[in-house]
């Protein structure tokens, strides 16, 4: 029986053999025109500090892909202090990092060459504070601080605030004791009363006091911001060499980081989750009110609510900075002051929420 016939093709290639390496070559030229993935951007973030619940706000851009979605492969590492994430950043170590912004001017004055810049506010209201107990004589009035004894971390940023506070405030700490005490011991100095009051971020120092079996009612939280301190707080900074050569990469982590808080604050539930993930040693319970407290001190303020996440008003930027100079000695005070860029920043409809 003959063997079947194939149809011309082209009008020459009468042969099924022919028709087969024509398919063949045409189907190779059509992958020639495919779409090829784009690599994605590595992105080195570092945070202030461990994985805890403020550490859900970026770590919720991980979980529903909003990195990846702009192009970047985020990887988010742990720090030792919101101060120490300046160096991280400034040398290149890291692309980007979480950390406060007031120490940011401070380090642009003394490293003038270092164009370091803080890209987006996160903490419009810092977490500073004086955390003491009652029973160790501390009250709500500022002059209870006078004669008493600190934990004070020397890497701590609420600590580097102190000269502001105490200016402020108008206090004599020349009867006060300050004990350079390491993070880790901390809380548990205060818990066991061997300190009066401590110095840090009131998300961290209170949830830690309580999760220690420290009464409630015991526990006395002074926010600097609620004693005539003007100070912005933790930022997002970007090095010089990662904004000047990647832009659109730095917009694209905005946008994606802009997501991600939004979610955080719609599902914190879900925030304290990833970070359990990523903490083995967390109770999520403690995490979940850890977030919240700092969702509702720090980040979603007033202002916030009123003119979206993620901007400065430009009016107190001003007044923080005289603050600073009250006990900080500016060699060129614009040019450390102009350490904050709005022109990353998405849309501001994109920022209310």
């Amino acid at each position: 029986m003959p063997a079947p016939t194939c149809p011309p093709v082209f009008g020459r290639l009468r042969s099924c053999a022919g028709r087969l390496v024509l398919a063949a070559g045409f189907a190779a030229a059509l992958v020639g025109f495919a779409p090829v993935a784009q690599a994605q951007t590595p992105v080195r973030f570092t945070l202030d500090w461990r994985f805890e619940g403020p550490a859900a706000l970026f770590l919720m851009g991980i979980e529903k892909g909003y990195f990846k979605a702009e192009g970047l492969d985020v990887t988010i590492d742990t720090g030792n202090g919101s101060r120490e994430a300046i160096p991280r950043v400034a040398s290149g170590t890291y692309d980007v990092g979480f950390g406060d912004v007031n120490s940011l001017i401070r380090f642009r004055d003394e490293n003038p060459t270092i164009d370091l810049k803080a890209v987006m506010m996160v903490y419009d209201k810092p977490p500073f504070s004086i955390v003491g107990r009652k029973s160790r004589g501390i009250t709500a009035d500022v002059k209870s601080l006078e004669g008493k004894k600190f934990g004070a971390p020397a890497a701590d940023a609420a600590f580097a605030q102190w000269p502001i506070f105490k200016a402020v405030n108008k206090l004599d700490d020349s009867k006060m004791r300050l004990e350079n005490v390491g993070f880790p011991v901390r809380e548990p100095m205060l818990a066991s009363g061997e300190v009066d009051a401590v110095f840090g971020f009131a998300n961290s120092s209170f949830i830690n006091l309580k999760s220690r079996g420290v009464p409630v009612d015991d526990i006395v939280v002074m926010l600097m911001s609620d004693y005539g301190v003007e100070l912005y707080g933790n930022v997002i900074m970007v090095s010089p060499k990662f904004a000047a050569e990647k832009p659109d990469a730095v917009r694209g982590l905005l946008r994606a980081l802009t997501k991600s808080v939004k979610d955080t604050v719609a599902n914190p539930e879900l925030g304290a989750q990833l970070v359990i993930k990523r903490n083995d040693v967390a109770k999520v319970e403690v995490e979940l009110e850890r977030l919240k407290m700092t969702l509702a001190q720090n980040v979603m303020t007033p202002w916030v609510k009123a003119n979206g996440f993620g901007g400065i008003d430009k009016a107190r930027w001003a007044k923080a900075l005289d603050q600073i100079a009250l006990t900080f000695t500016f060699k060129d005070k614009a040019k450390a002051g102009d350490a904050f860029t709005d022109a990353f920043l998405p849309a501001s409809a994109e920022r209310v929420f």
